[in-house]
C-alpha cells in the first residue's frame, strides 16, 4: 500500500459510499494505520491508498504522544460554524503548506468498524483534519481552497517539486 500523489485522477474523483463493513474493511484500515503512522500524518483518507470508497482515519491525539485512532465510515458534515485558519499538508502533496480557512466547529455522523452510527462535535484540529479528509472523499485537495494567486504560485512549486520530477 502507497500513497498516491497529486496528479492520480482517483483524488479528484467523488468516493463511493461502503456498503459492507467487513474483516476486508477492518484489514484495510490497519494497514492504511499502519502506513499513516510510518509516514507522521495525521489523517488519510481512503481514495489516497487507490481505494474510492467513502472512509477515512485520523489520529490527532498523536501529536501529544498518546495515539488514538479514529474512524469515519460514510462520514456526513450535519453541520459547520465559526471560522478558523491552519497551515496544512498533505500526504498526497508531499512537502508543500499553505493557510487554509475552514470551519471551527462540526457536527458529525458516522459509522465505527463495528457499524455503529454515532454523532460527534469536533472543534480546533479535530475539526479541521476531519474537513481535509472529507474533502478528500469529496474529490477535493486542499489547494483548491487556496486564493487564485496562492493556487498559481502552488502550481509552479509542484512543476519544480512534484515526486515523479526528481
Amino acid at each position: 500500500m502507497k500513497i498516491i500523489t497529486l496528479g492520480n485522477p482517483i483524488l479528484r474523483e467523488k468516493a463511493r459510499p461502503v456498503s459492507e463493513i467487513n474483516g476486508e474493511l477492518k484489514t484495510l484500515i490497519e494497514k492504511m494505520a499502519d502506513l499513516m503512522y510510518r509516514v507522521k500524518g495525521l489523517g488519510l483518507a481512503a481514495n489516497q491508498v487507490g481505494i474510492p470508497e467513502r472512509f477515512f482515519i485520523m489520529d490527532i491525539a498523536q501529536k501529544e504522544g498518546k495515539p488514538l485512532l479514529e474512524v469515519y465510515i460514510n462520514p456526513e458534515i450535519i453541520s459547520a460554524e465559526g471560522e478558523t485558519e491552519y497551515d496544512e499538508g498533505c500526504l498526497s502533496i508531499p512537502g508543500y503548506y499553505a493557510k487554509v480557512d475552514r470551519f471551527s466547529r462540526l457536527f458529525i455522523r458516522a459509522y465505527d468498524l463495528e457499524g455503529k452510527e454515532f454523532e460527534r462535535e469536533l472543534t480546533g484540529l479535530h475539526a479541521i483534519a476531519f474537513q481535509h479528509e472529507y474533502d478528500h472523499l469529496e474529490g477535493i485537495l486542499f489547494i483548491d481552497r487556496l486564493s487564485p494567486l496562492k493556487r498559481e504560485l502552488f502550481k509552479k512549486w509542484w512543476k519544480k517539486n512534484a515526486p515523479s520530477s526528481k
